[in-house]
């Protein structure tokens, strides 16, 4: 990849990255794999030790201080409540600049909602449990406070983490701008934002850094080399340093970097206009506003219950499925031999392989046939078994050990396999953009009808849509309409 260079400051406490740096990409299965004497980068935006904090307080604090011996489920219930009711203020949401402080007013109002609605229901329900408004204010100020240390505490091992482990950053912009970001996160390594590259449109003498210790910075110049920048580098993170319709090829920027899982955001300095924060709540990077662009999937509260339906689902599917898979497999076995289950590899949430699961409906001539053929419904080779799963999508069955995994969903875009995603992502805008949510056994494009030999550009518009509307209830239902085409032996 060839790439020009603009000098940044900072060689003291950021190593260079040039342009033939190569690291190797994520793999399937929740993170990178470490290479002997590497370490893993750390998972900054992760709100789980935040909400271990969150619901580990309520408890302390009923056990301190309310008189009466509660019910460990009423304690869970006010664990629960306080998660919920932070979810719902914002208090989650990732930040560059996180202070206890600044979120102080939030934490102490929600706290004395929660302990005044608590007071009201037990006076009502359970009297004999029940506290007055001493305790109330009491048990509500230990309750913030609690909160308030665990959260800082929180904050503090993230920085020390992003001092060790930072993560690559792509920075998007051009001018004095971009340049001043990229000197204040290689200054500043406790923003855990190491940037990697600059993209711009051209290498002029407004991107050049004065510095006394300057290393070269790759420029890239066009989205085919920021495409390649982020999977060589493990980009993780994009700053962009104007909006990205003020950008050049801004939005296909955007959505080329959020749909390879980059979390973008926009970094602009005095005067700049910009919108209200997420949450209310200021941020900023060394004195620069700082905002996050969200691609209509960054809901980690969301995509968590998403991830707890999928695995009761999956589970509770194998065990009632069970019977009919084992039918499936001896009917597989007798009729075309040994070798029940189908491996194949297939693309899944931000372009990471993984292997999945079917009952083998046809056996391939080669590895080659199987990764680049494109339909085999009208196959000679498939037995009256294999084209009866297909028709009956019982050959779909293993992949709900896929699903309880974590490979996939229940509900998303359909995974291709690697030969394919490359071709579609050339000739359909859109295509790569798919990837931005898990994969899943059916998704919105297959409940209208486009399986099988179908538009892919259709497919991809299904997809896109059902990740930018995505909800709990659509997921619930795509099922039932999953759940009704089976019945109509649609198949592929």
């Amino acid at each position: 990849m060839t790439m020009e260079s603009a000098p940044v400051p900072g060689a003291g406490q950021a190593t260079a990255v040039q342009a033939h740096t190569v690291h190797p990409p994520r793999r399937s299965g929740g993170g990178a794999q470490a290479r002997p004497g590497e370490r893993r980068a750390v998972r900054y935006g992760r709100p789980v030790p935040l909400l271990c904090v969150d619901a580990l307080a309520p408890a302390v604090t009923f056990a301190l201080v309310v008189p009466v011996a509660w019910p460990w489920l009423l304690m869970a219930v006010q664990a629960v409540a306080q998660v919920l009711l932070f979810a719902w203020r914002g208090l989650y949401r990732m930040r560059l600049s996180p202070s206890v402080l600044s979120d102080l007013p939030a934490l102490l109002g929600l706290t004395l909602l929660q302990w005044y609605v608590t007071m009201e229901v037990l006076d009502a329900w359970a009297p004999q449990q029940g506290f007055g408004w001493a305790v109330l204010v009491y048990g509500a100020g230990t309750q913030t406070a609690l909160t308030c240390a665990g959260r800082a505490a929180v904050h503090r091992a993230r920085r020390r983490a992003a001092v060790r482990r930072p993560q690559s950053t792509l920075v998007v912009g051009q001018g004095p701008a971009a340049c001043q970001v990229t000197a204040a996160l290689y200054d500043h390594p406790a923003y855990g934002l190491r940037p990697v590259g600059l993209v711009a449109p051209a290498a002029g003498d407004e991107q050049q850094v004065t510095g006394s210790d300057a290393v070269p910075l790759p420029v890239l110049a066009s989205p085919q080399e920021v495409g390649r920048a982020v999977v060589q580098n493990s980009v993780r993170h994009a700053v962009f340093t104007a909006p990205p319709e003020a950008t050049p090829d801004g939005a296909a920027l955007f959505t080329l970097l959020t749909g390879h899982g980059c979390r973008v955001w926009l970094i602009t300095g005095p005067g700049a206009v910009a919108a209200p924060p997420a949450g209310g709540r200021p941020d900023h990077l060394w004195g620069f506003t700082a905002q996050p662009l969200p691609d209509g999937t960054d809901r980690p509260l969301g995509h968590g219950v998403k991830r707890a339906m999928d695995a009761v689902l999956a589970a509770v599917g194998l065990v009632l499925a069970a019977p009919v898979m084992a039918a499936c497999a001896l009917a597989v076995r007798l009729s075309d031999g040994p070798g029940v289950i189908f491996r194949q590899e297939r693309v899944g949430r931000h372009g990471r392989p993984f292997v999945l699961l079917k009952f083998r409906t046809l056996r391939p001539a080669d590895v080659q046939e199987s990764a680049t053929r494109w339909n085999v419904a009208s196959d000679g080779r498939l037995s009256r078994v294999g084209r009866l799963l297909r028709r009956t999508s019982l050959d779909e069955l293993p992949q709900l050990w896929n699903v309880l995994r974590g490979d996939m969903s229940m509900v998303g875009p359909r995974p291709e396999r690697p030969f394919f995603v490359a071709q579609f992502s050339r000739a359909h805008p859109g295509y790569q953009a798919r990837h931005r949510m898990p994969v899943g056994i059916t998704g919105l494009a297959q409940v209208n009808g486009l399986r099988g030999d179908t538009s892919i550009e259709e497919r991809a518009r299904f997809d896109n849509h059902y990740i930018e509307t995505w909800s709990l209830w659509q997921d619930a239902c795509v099922l039932a309409r999953t759940a009704g085409s089976l019945f109509r032996l649609g198949g592929s």
